[in-house]
């Protein structure tokens, strides 16, 4: 593993499988990173555009002297909403964010619960994954 500046080089041996796996070849862990640097993108342009509108919404708000009260409702819904849009996308942005940054630091593919591997099929369908299948079952029985 040879560490360059904030990134890191990974290895095919540095990513972890579950018994049975095939170890991660370099031209998955290649897939993977471009997945998620594209998801970032993606998800950076979609927090940019939301805060437009967000802001807009806002300005909208505070110009409600005097408005109709259902059409005062409705534009404080629509705030609401974008609001709630707004924190999701960024919740998605920082896990893609978080998973760049485990692959880089080759933390990638290990559960954060119990330390276990994720599964190499696991992580190929869902990258942002951050718990084994166990362990994710778990908590969401609680």
């Amino acid at each position: 593993m040879a560490v360059k500046g904030k990134t890191a080089s990974v290895t095919t041996v540095d990513l972890p499988v579950l018994e049975g796996e095939k170890p991660w070849t370099a031209e998955e862990i290649a897939e993977v990173r471009e997945e998620l640097v594209s998801e970032i993108a993606r998800m950076r342009k979609a927090v940019e555009t939301s805060d437009e509108e967000l802001a807009t919404l806002m300005d909208e708000g505070i110009e409600a002297t005097g408005k109709d009260p259902g059409d005062v409702g409705s534009s404080n819904f629509e705030r609401d909403q974008e609001m709630s849009l707004n924190a999701n996308t960024r919740e998605l942005l920082e896990q893609n964010e978080s998973a760049l940054r485990r692959l880089d630091e080759c933390q990638f593919g290990f559960c954060e619960n119990c330390g276990n591997p994720i599964g190499k099929a696991r992580l190929e369908a869902f990258p942002k994954a951050t718990m084994c299948v166990k362990c994710k079952t778990r908590l969401e029985r609680r």
